[in-house]
């Protein structure tokens, strides 16, 4: 199929940030064939949309989330995250693939109404007999059409071992790591459009053995996938790292082989300046989550340091459980301002923040050459946002609309070129049925406890 969009605002957040005041996009074959000023070249076209107090920016790229949580949002408000943890882990005992399937429907199709065309989805919660949870959510994301970064993960450390989670939501290592090697070998498509891709996510130190992280590590080498882990979320947890293995939660991960142009870590919040400087040298990735970190009063990640340092950064939503909004372009604007209460009005500006929610987000998975830019030949995953209402009306700058402004609905969102939002609403699956099936799934949850 052929889209060609017009008369838009374009940026494209290129290496050179280009942006166009009004110009144009042509979509064919899943990839982007042109970009540019001015009216689209003359050409067929099986679709022409007029964008006209528009702007294009490309799909944003989630790269945190725990889409099972959909199905407990509301729970824990004034706890921190050990306390929000310890209430949480009991009801999640209760998971299984059909509230699994629903609270994926849910989020990604939330995501999509938010800009979002790649999500990673860290999943680690798996209570004996529920089966293979990782099935449900790729399910899901085939259904609503957005790409998905399928993150495997896994705990071996349960309350009997020293850790939170209850000992039946954990596996032992060996259990763990053969589960997530047929993960990949199930889901894993390399290939440069895939719509699903594995990577290996042993939890965080907290709830995860020193071995399993290692050989976890060893085993997405050995794969050739990426790796993903919590790390640095709050003071508790570095505490707790002292304490037990007598080293900051950085030095654990760089001791078990966690760092790497192969790594993204989620939160980052903690890190002292020799850490934020190691990130950057070995080009290890963080899924900053704002909107997160404040609901549980965790702290404030050092992004712009991290960007200076080199390390790709990206935006994550984290789990609806901890984020009760769920969407991913309100973590724009979220992401500047807390970026500015901790380095002043210049810490972080609206470009910056696209470009982490793009781009940074592209790196962090390892995308940057398919996703993240609107430039000929990467794959066409672009959002349209409508500019043209009273919420944005008199705001000069199309980007500080979208950052600072409230969230524009979409006009169109297209993932390989596909419409998946189109005018606001989702168009691959039904929004009434979703919202139906996540309350029912909520309920079971709920009745189990």
């Amino acid at each position: 199929m052929r889209i060609v969009i017009d008369g838009a605002a374009i940026a494209t957040v290129d290496a050179a940030g280009t942006e166009h005041a009004t110009g144009h996009v042509v979509v064919a074959d899943g990839r982007i064939e042109a970009v540019g000023a001015g009216p689209a070249p003359d050409g067929p076209a099986d679709r022409r949309i007029d964008a006209t107090g528009c702007l294009v920016t490309p799909g944003l790229v989630n790269t945190h989330h725990h889409l099972y949580q959909w199905a407990t949002r509301g729970f824990a408000q004034q706890a921190t995250l050990f306390e929000w943890l310890t209430e949480l882990y009991p009801v999640w005992v209760g998971i299984d693939d059909k509230i699994t399937h629903a609270a994926a429907a849910a989020g990604l199709v939330r995501l999509a109404k938010t800009g979002c065309t790649t999500a990673a989805d860290h999943h680690y919660v798996f209570p004996r007999g529920a089966g293979d949870l990782i099935a449900p959510i790729v399910e899901a994301a085939g259904q609503v059409g957005l790409r998905l970064h399928a993150v495997r993960g896994s705990m071996d450390r349960g309350e009997s071992n020293g850790g939170l989670p209850p000992d039946s939501v954990v596996e032992n290592r060996d259990e763990a790591l053969v589960a997530t090697a047929e993960a990949i070998d199930r889901y894993h498509d390399p290939a440069p459009e895939a719509f699903v891709r594995v990577a290996v996510g042993p939890c965080s130190p907290f709830t995860v053995s020193t071995e399993l992280m290692s050989q976890a590590a060893d085993l997405a080498r050995d794969k050739g996938v990426r790796l993903h882990t919590h790390l640095a979320e709050t003071v508790d947890e570095e505490q707790q790292c002292l304490a037990e293995l007598g080293c900051t939660p950085m030095e654990y991960a760089d001791r078990t082989g966690w760092l790497g142009e192969d790594v993204w870590l989620a939160h980052g919040i903690h890190f002292s300046d020799g850490a934020v400087a190691r990130l950057g040298a070995t080009g290890t990735g963080v899924a900053h989550c704002p909107t997160s970190n404040a609901r549980l009063g965790a702290g404030f990640a050092r992004v712009a340091d991290l960007v200076a340092a080199g390390a790709p950064v990206g935006l994550g939503v984290d789990g609806a459980a901890s984020n009760e909004d769920g969407g991913l372009g309100v973590e724009l604007r979220t992401a500047t301002y807390l970026a500015r209460l901790r380095g002043g009005p210049a810490a972080l500006s609206a470009r910056d923040s696209l470009r982490l929610a793009t781009m940074g987000g592209a790196r962090c998975l390892g995308r940057q050459d398919e996703l993240g830019s609107l430039e000929p030949g990467k794959l066409a995953d672009l959002a349209v946002w409508r500019l043209d209402g009273v919420e944005h009306a008199g705001i000069d700058d199309p980007v500080a609309a979208l950052v600072l402004g409230s969230l524009p609905p979409l006009a169109l969102l297209l993932a390989g070129g596909r419409p998946v939002v189109e005018d606001g609403a989702c168009r691959t699956v039904s929004e009434v049925d979703v919202a139906t099936a996540l309350r029912a799934a909520s309920l079971a949850l709920l009745e189990k406890r």
